[in-house]
Parts: C-alpha cells; structure tokens; sequence
C-alpha cells in the first residue's frame, strides 16, 4: 500500500462493517470505499473469504480476491466465540453500514439479525444480499450466479437462435447484486440524514437480474411469449448488430430512419433505403436477415478502419469489435482513469466520477488476512473511538 491512501469522497467518515464475501456483497462494499468509506471486512477463522483461494493469481494475490476487497482493513472473528463477539458488538455499535451476504436465517442464528443490532444502534443501516432475497419460497435457498443467470431469462435469451442457452460472459447476477446493494445503503444513508433512523435494505441477485431483462420482459408484457435468442441484434430495430468487413467486425447501431438513410449512402446502397421492406424500423426488424446480408456485401469490400472512418463521418454510431485487451488499453479508458493501480496491481477503476473529488490513479490494496486485527481489536475491546477513514 506504500504511496496509496484512502482516497476523500462523499463517503468519508462513514464505518462500514463488511461481512461480505466471494464476489456479490464485496463488489458492494469495495464501491463504498472507493468513495471514502472506511470498510472493515470481519473474515472467519482458516482461509477467510473463499475467494482468497480463487484464481487466477499475480504474485500470490488472488485477483478474484483484491479486485473487490481493494482498500478494506481486515480482522479475523470467530463470530461464535465470546470475546470476539463482544469485539464485533461494539464495532456494530459505531458503525454507519453492516453488509452481509449470507443465506437468509445465518445471522439470525447467531444473534445478530437487523432487529437484535437496530436495539445496539438505531441508525444502523444493515444490508443483506443473497440470491432470492429475505422473503419468498426461495429464500432459503443457496445460489451462485450461473443458477440466478438460469432461472431469471437472461440465459435463456442469450446466445444465438441455433444455439444453446447462453452464460452473459461476466457474473452478471452477482455484480448487479453488488451495485444494488451499494444503491440501497447508499439511499438508506440519505434518508438517515433526514429520519434519524436506519433500515435493512434487502437485496436479492434474482430480483437485479430481473429488473435487467429489459427487452425480454417488454415482449413477454406485450405479446406473452418470451423474446427468444437473437444473437447480437437488437429484437426492434435495424441495423442494430455486429456486422463482418473484410478484416474483423464492426457494431453499427441505427436507431431511426434518418440514420438507415445515412448509413445507406455511406455504403453506396441507395436502393435499401428506397426499398418498401426497410421503409420503417418494424420493417426492417421483420426482415433483418435479408437487410444483414446486403450490408454485409457492401462492408466486406473493405477494413474495418476504412468503414470506421466512412460511416462516422456520416453520422451513424459505428464502433470496432474489441476483445478485453483491446478495451482496456484503448486511451478513452486510460483517459477515464478506469485502470487503477492498488496495492502495486492493475484493477478496474470507479466509475463512478463526482466533480468535488478526486479520482485517484494509485489506491490501496486489498488486505492480507487479519493484517489489521491487532489494531482493530484495541481499537474496539477498549473504548477508543475510532479512527477517520
């Protein structure tokens, strides 16, 4: 961490205490300090967070681990045993946030469900994500994020029409849960400042990836039938696709037909646009086969640099299919400081950017396991107050 301190943000001077683990509730909290908050991740007795042990690794780190853990404190409790219950009690009893992410009925058996701690401290806000939620048939039951993508429609509406169903190519599931939780303790918080009072924000990964469906749950609304795979193009417009060229593929994106008109004259096909089946968008939807084929003929005349120049310059939103090296090293993501270095390794930025505050290039790392717990015991078994992030 030599070089790096936490950074100022609209989250400064608030204490979160991080019982999260593996990817859904960290991705949650580790956004929360990136913003300024101080987050203690309170780790079981082994190996702590499973992730720990997780590929792939950079010099014994576990990336899995540091890209969502990056800039936290670490203690180690045994959450059954007294004396470190009683170092956890009091950590509750200062803190503005707990996170956790258990199955629904752990904390709860051991003492420490949001009713027991909001007698401790009334302005507590305590949030719990899990797979299905705190309520419902499903509650108690575990999940990752391939079975949330499963039983939610996003995999069955992905992938191409002859194909399988398909795997989104990130943990979707368990990211959205992350970014809902870091919604509600962030909303919880604002309506603190103006009840006093706390509140359990209850996350469910199902009901995120839910509320993501977008297009699929519009026609199921509006047709009653699911959307079905598609590939890569949009299921009520077109153009809306990746299209080949001569070397490599291009996304061309024509939401209207001012811009179909345009893209035609950039690709000297005149005739489409004065043909009767790509009039309108609903036109072109239905017969977007036949309208892929045509102006794929036209770009497979030339680069993809070529087309990248034409039909920008034309007005149309056209952009290169990039592979993850090739985003990452692009100069708009270096000009959006979205690599990072924490700890001496390359992670993913925030994006989230507030004018008030500075976005830092060097973070801290994540921690080592109990790294700060002889710290944090003194600091919480004595009565000290604690520290400003």
């Amino acid at each position: 961490m030599a070089g790096a301190k936490a950074p100022d943000g609209p989250f400064s001077g608030v204490l979160v205490i991080d019982l999260t683990h593996v990817l859904n509730g960290p991705f949650g909290t580790v956004m929360l300090s990136d913003l300024g908050a101080r987050v203690i991740k309170v780790e079981a007795p082994g190996h702590g967070d499973d992730t720990r042990t997780y590929g792939p690794f950079l010099d014994g780190l576990s990336l899995y681990f540091g890209f969502v853990n990056r800039g936290k404190e670490s203690i180690v409790l045994d959450l059954k045993a007294a004396a470190d219950r009683a170092v956890f009690l009091e950590m509750v009893r200062r803190a503005d946030v707990l996170a956790e992410n258990y199955r629904p009925g752990v904390m709860a058996r051991l003492g420490f469900s949001y009713e027991e701690l909001a007698k401790l401290n009334p302005r507590l806000i305590y949030a719990s994500s899990s797979g299905f939620g705190q309520t419902g048939p499903l509650a108690a039951s575990p999940a990752y994020d391939t079975i949330i993508q499963a039983m939610s429609g996003i995999m069955d509406m992905t992938g191409f029409p002859d194909g399988p169903p398909t795997r989104v190519g990130t943990s979707l599931s368990d990211l959205l849960g992350g970014l809902y939780m870091f919604s509600g303790i962030a909303s919880a918080l604002y309506a603190r400042e103006r009840t006093g009072r706390g509140a359990h924000v209850d996350i469910a990964m199902f009901d995120a990836t839910l509320s993501f469906l977008e297009h699929g749950l519009m026609e199921y609304v509006a047709n009653g039938r699911p959307l079905g795979r598609l590939g890569n193009r949009h299921p009520f417009l077109a153009p809306f696709d990746v299209f080949a060229c001569s070397d490599g593929h291009v996304a061309i994106c024509c939401g209207n037909d001012r811009l179909f008109v345009q893209l035609c004259q950039a690709l000297g096909l005149d005739s489409l646009a004065s043909d009767p089946r790509f009039a309108d968008d609903p036109g072109r939807a239905a017969n977007s086969a036949a309208l892929k084929q045509a102006i794929e003929a036209a770009l497979a005349q030339q680069t993809v640099a070529h087309w990248l120049e034409v039909i920008h310059a034309a007005g149309v939103p056209i952009g290169p299919l990039f592979n993850v090296a090739q985003a990452v090293e692009h100069p708009q993501a270096r000009a959006r400081n979205m690599l990072i270095e924490a700890g001496g390794v390359t992670m993913p930025g925030n994006p989230i950017k507030i004018s008030a505050y500075p976005d830092p290039a060097e973070r801290p790392g994540p921690p080592t396991l109990d790294q700060h717990g002889a710290r944090l015991r003194e600091e919480f078994g004595d009565g000290t107050p604690p520290e400003r992030a």
